[in-house]
């Protein structure tokens, strides 16, 4: 096992006994064996479509199985086995089709060719000897963007996926998924070409969050300022974590009439603010915040747990009675509804005590995404023009338990009373409920929503800096960043692409970044680690 695709790696180098997140060594080598799978498949797609060979449905295949790789979503050996084959057979009868067409199928490697054995056991042992070291790269820094390529990919594809259920597709992206993946086995690309493919990954990925933005917004209105109680009514509870607003509206409507109130957790949290969902009755508030309290905020919940996509801890074998899973997430030991029949996790709430009594909590503000915020344009631009507001931060990405995340909290609670913070992502659950005031009516606390809208933030920014006839580096803005997962690497290299300069990212700078392309970061990008909250402050804002 060797795997270092999330900012929790072990020793800050790779975990290989047993990941951090909980995956075991037969997880993480079935995962490589996977992307692998993946790579000749793609090797046979990019060629296809130069002969005018595409099958629609291998493309939502190919990034539904690139995103059940992430970190923490799936941990089910057997649905491997059967991702694994169903990608082998795909690939071979799209290699028919393009042979057909007289297109080339010939490839360096053999994972257009190699046949994935039948049992869990033997797909273990075949995937040893595809691992991320396997990969070709007599140069390192190659290796490493490579690598960086692979991770963002794995990010593009959580995203086209969500994107894909709601409606919204580009055969862009998944053509870009293709060409990233099957470059994985070239030998005839140089190091600049490999910086070229990163930030064309970043590319795909704006295109991938625009889509799951249009994807929500079409479906479920554009978010609007709402107050979401943080307290608890007497009854029935389903706490509903990950990411997945699709599965949150099937339960929202299986659960009505049924006394049952339905709670966010985590990247749940901005769901509040759309309209088409806030007109639930029983969809309630917010219960916790997300990774660093998240065992014992299920332990305490009285009620059945809905756990769905990623960005969520292996849950305690203790209290995995009450947890159901959906979407990419899956363990072998605890239930997982695939169909959107959410009667049993229904049926376990009513089971369950529920809360005995109302709960009078604080409130906190969700909703502002692009349309909020550029509706009330005017009265920023006139803040900062008036002197009012002196700088904007935006402090954003993923949270996680390893020390040194306190950071952010730091950040926040120290930024001047004369600055505004945006923020998205699971990372502002540590701070999300500190009182920071308003400036002449604007929160100083602007919650844009989850990681993927990523995409609303670089709107908002990208329209301030017209208003003020500036580019966007030229705006009083600074981003911090904090990383956890593939999802983040692809929304940085999104930054990258669209020129973003001087991002602070932290806790930790990637493992997979050799000291060379991190050179090239700082150079081109000016891209930096995190320091001291007060000394990052200081240096910003002199």
């Amino acid at each position: 096992m060797f795997c270092y695709q999330c900012e929790q790696t072990a020793k800050g180098t790779g975990c290989t006994v047993l990941g951090v997140c909980g995956k075991k060594p037969e997880i993480a080598t079935l995962q490589d064996l996977l992307i692998y799978t993946l790579v000749g498949l793609s090797q046979v797609a990019v060629e296809g479509r130069k002969v005018g060979i595409t099958d629609a449905d291998t493309n939502v295949f190919t990034v539904r199985a690139a995103f059940s790789t992430l970190t923490n979503v799936d941990f089910d050996p057997e649905r491997f086995v059967a991702l694994i084959h169903e990608g082998a057979r795909r690939r071979d009868e799209l290699k028919q089709a393009v042979q057909g067409a007289g297109g080339n199928v010939d490839f360096p490697g053999d994972a257009a060719t190699f046949i994935p054995k039948p049992t869990v056991d033997e797909l273990v042992e075949q995937g040893f000897e595809y691992g991320l070291k396997s990969y070709p790269a007599d140069n390192p820094d190659i290796l490493s963007l490579k690598h960086t390529v692979l991770f963002g990919i794995k990010g593009v594809s959580a995203y086209a996926d969500h994107a894909q259920i709601l409606g919204q597709e580009d055969d862009s992206v998944y053509g870009f998924v293709h060409e990233g993946l099957a470059a994985i086995l070239r030998e005839d690309l140089s190091l600049n070409d490999w910086v070229g493919l990163a930030l064309r990954c970043g590319e795909a990925a704006v295109n991938a969050m625009a889509l799951l933005d249009a994807g929500n917004t079409g479906v479920y209105g554009h978010p609007v300022p709402t107050q979401v109680p943080l307290g608890t009514r007497k009854g029935k509870a389903i706490l509903v974590s990950g990411h997945d607003l699709h599965d949150l509206e099937e339960l929202l409507k299986q659960t009505e009439g049924k006394e049952i109130y339905i709670y966010t957790h985590g990247e749940m949290l901005p769901t509040h603010g759309y309209p088409r969902l806030k007109q639930y009755d029983h969809f309630y508030g917010h219960y916790g915040t997300a990774w660093q309290n998240q065992t014992k905020e299920f332990s305490d919940f009285p009620g059945a747990i809905l756990m769905t996509t990623n960005c969520i801890q292996r849950p305690k074998k203790e209290y995995t009675e009450n947890i159901f899973t959906s979407g990419m997430v899956g363990w072998p030991d605890i239930p997982h509804v695939s169909d959107q029949n959410f009667q049993p996790v229904i049926d376990r709430a009513l089971e369950l005590p529920g809360f005995p009594e109302d709960r009078n909590g604080t409130e906190v503000t969700v909703g502002f995404a692009r349309n909020a915020v550029l509706g009330v344009a005017d009265k920023v631009i006139e803040a900062v023009k008036a002197g009012s507001v002196r700088h904007f931060f935006l402090v954003a990405g993923c949270d996680g338990a390893k020390p040194g995340r306190n950071y952010y909290t730091e950040f926040v609670e120290k930024a001047p009373e004369d600055t505004i913070v945006l923020t998205l992502a699971c990372g502002k659950f540590r701070f999300f409920d500190k009182p920071l005031g308003d400036i002449g009516g604007i929160p100083r606390l602007l919650d844009i929503g989850q990681c993927n809208d990523a995409y609303s933030a670089v709107q908002i920014a990208t329209a301030l800096a017209g208003a003020f006839n500036v580019g966007v580096n030229e705006l009083p803005l600074s981003l911090i960043i904090s990383w956890y997962e593939q999802k983040a690497v692809c929304v940085l290299l999104a930054l990258l692409h669209l020129g973003i300069k001087g991002i602070r990212l932290g806790p930790s700078l990637p493992a997979f970044i050799t000291p060379n392309v991190l050179d090239v970061l700082v150079k081109n990008f000016d891209i930096k680690p995190i320091g001291t909250a007060e000394g990052d402050l200081q240096e910003i804002l002199v």
